[in-house]
């Protein structure tokens, strides 16, 4: 497994934790787009950051649940596990 999280990957994540899909092509283009906006409310989030955390056995951030946008998540997330690797 990468140690960092892709937008594929991530898209992927967004359809199993929280139900929602969104090609990774759209989302790279609207990666500055809310989450709300995109459909993934509070607990959507806490679903994915939950699903990495089992994936890479690495725990979290706390501020990862409270990102607005995919960048900022992708950002955060990506860092944590770089610095863990």
């Amino acid at each position: 497994m990468s140690e960092q999280i892709s937008v594929e990957e991530l898209a992927g994540l967004m359809k199993k934790a929280a139900g929602v899909t969104v090609a990774p092509a759209e989302l790279e283009q609207q990666a500055e787009v809310g989450f709300e906006a995109l459909g993934i409310d509070s607990l959507g989030l806490l679903g994915i950051v939950g699903e990495l955390e089992n994936r890479h056995s690495t725990p979290m951030p706390p501020d990862a649940e409270r990102c607005k946008t995919p960048r900022q998540f992708l950002d955060l997330v990506n860092s944590t596990l770089m610095a863990g690797a």
